[in-house]
């Protein structure tokens, strides 16, 4: 099921057809050491995804869906809405190594920000991030301001805070038009 769109990118359920490109993402290292998790087995990712397969993610906190590039119909990653330690709304997103520098970071954040405030009527979005993943750190720049660092005790690394409120992004929006 769509649940929205961007310009090049499908953002959907996730089913469990997505399992081998979903294992290709959880399975690899460099995209793992960038959250930072452990790499999981296949069949630790297969358990993973099937906690998203076939339910209604509007109805929960926790929002996770697939994203797929509209003209290939093949999943390139994950996107969420999550709730901070704060149960502040955060955006959270991974993409398969073979799709990083294609400017799919950007947009799957900019979609999630559209989406959040316009059709989930969030007042405001938080990100958090590993200081040292600089790609996602240039990434949420673009579009929210960073408001604290912290230890992030489960993951064992300094996160940085960005948030954005719905009246900032109005603003921002009525700048570029």
């Amino acid at each position: 099921m769509r649940i929205f769109e961007t310009d090049r990118l499908l953002i959907r359920n996730l089913t469990k057809g997505d399992s081998e490109d979903y294992f290709d993402m959880m399975g690899n290292p460099n995209v793992m050491s960038l959250i930072p998790r452990q790499v999981m087995s296949r069949k630790e990712s297969d358990k993973h995804l099937n906690n998203f397969v076939g339910k209604d993610q509007t109805l929960t906190d926790t929002k996770v869906w697939g994203i797929e590039v509209k003209t290939k119909n093949e999943f390139i990653g994950l996107c969420a809405f999550l709730k901070n330690n704060e149960n502040e709304d955060e955006i959270g997103y991974r993409l398969r190594e073979k799709y990083w520098r294609k400017g799919f970071g950007t947009e799957i954040a900019k979609g999630l920000i559209k989406f959040g405030f316009e059709e989930l009527e969030m007042d405001k979005i938080t990100a958090d991030v590993d200081t040292r993943n600089l790609n996602s750190v240039k990434i949420l720049e673009k579009f929210m301001v960073g408001v604290k660092e912290f230890f992030n005790e489960s993951d064992q690394c300094i996160d940085r805070r960005y948030e954005l409120t719905k009246n900032n992004w109005l603003q921002q929006c009525l700048k570029m038009h």
